[in-house]
């Protein structure tokens, strides 16, 4: 399939290198054009604009950091005619956003992308940068049931699943916000067992251990239990920044719906209060730092 791709970063780099593999023609558009050049080797073409990567595209993929990102890219606010996708994406050509976005944006880049004759797909994806490197990710589509299926090519190179989440494009978002707002409960859950179990002076790879060995046996568990238990939180498999940015996405979507999410409250300050303390580079568990100190463990709270 001829795609353009959109956003190099931790995920999009490894996705876009799994789309090559899979035998898919892709142009590719990063802001910082060193990263983009490096897929040149692997037969990628490099574009002067995110525009130039939707040009000849019949699918254009997008994976940014947030809403701001996206919508540069997309509307091209102050830069010339023809730079962004919206002006180049040809008619009958599919935008598949795969970041995690609000669901306000979604419901208005479905809008635009309909008045120009264009076609757009929600498809977020669950999972870490080692995830999208094994092409194991799990993707949640919505959009157009024929545009979904026309885009399950691109889709099968770089998950192991794909969900389809109905016609409307923005339950995507919803169900990807939803299941992020669960990972950082967990977290926030580990990071307060954690802390309970440090101070009552239990060794803390053993509890994760006897916790991974029962009832907690699942990979979220596993792999975030783990990075808790070292206290080790850079690299950073997704930054705690990121993880903020969600956090407010799932909130404001709450008040739109006039439902009330106590938890996701608390997460919030939790990230709130790392920020303050300099971790928005660190990994999202990071959080836990705060349960630590809270708990009097200024030797574990570094």
């Amino acid at each position: 399939m001829k795609a353009g791709f959109i956003g190099l970063g931790n995920m999009g780099a490894p996705m876009a290198r799994n789309l090559i593999g899979a035998g898919h023609q892709l142009a590719v558009y990063n802001r910082t054009g060193s990263r983009a050049g490096q897929f040149q080797p692997l037969g990628a073409r490099v574009a002067e604009t995110p525009g130039d990567a939707a040009s000849q595209a019949e699918a254009l993929i997008t994976m940014l950091a947030d809403d701001r990102a996206l919508e540069d890219v997309v509307f091209a606010p102050g830069n010339s005619p023809g730079w962004g996708i919206l002006d180049r994406l040809p008619a009958g050509a599919v935008h598949i956003s795969m970041s995690t976005i609000s669901v306000q944006l979604s419901r208005r880049l479905a809008a635009a992308h309909h008045e120009k004759g264009q076609h757009y797909v929600s498809a977020p994806v669950l999972g870490r940068p080692d995830a999208a490197a094994a092409a194991k990710l799990f993707i949640i589509a919505a959009g157009p049931g024929e545009q979904v299926e026309r885009c399950r090519p691109l889709f099968d190179a770089l998950g192991q699943k794909t969900f389809f989440a109905g016609e409307d494009a923005a339950a995507a978002n919803s169900i990807k916000l939803a299941a992020n707002f669960l990972l950082t409960a967990m977290i926030e859950g580990l990071a307060e067992a954690f802390a309970f179990v440090r101070r009552a002076g239990i060794d803390a790879k053993a509890f994760l251990d006897i916790l991974t060995g029962s009832l907690f046996n699942t990979p979220v568990y596993r792999n975030y239990g783990a990075i808790i238990a070292s206290d080790i939180f850079e690299p950073a498999g997704f930054k705690l920044s990121l993880g903020f940015k969600d956090n407010r996405l799932l909130n404001a979507a709450a008040e739109e719906y006039l439902i009330p999410m106590p938890l996701a409250g608390l997460v919030h300050d939790r990230f709130l209060a790392a920020l303050a303390q300099g971790l928005g580079g660190a990994d999202w568990a990071a959080i836990a730092r705060i349960s630590y100190q809270g708990a009097g463990l200024a030797e574990t709270a570094k």
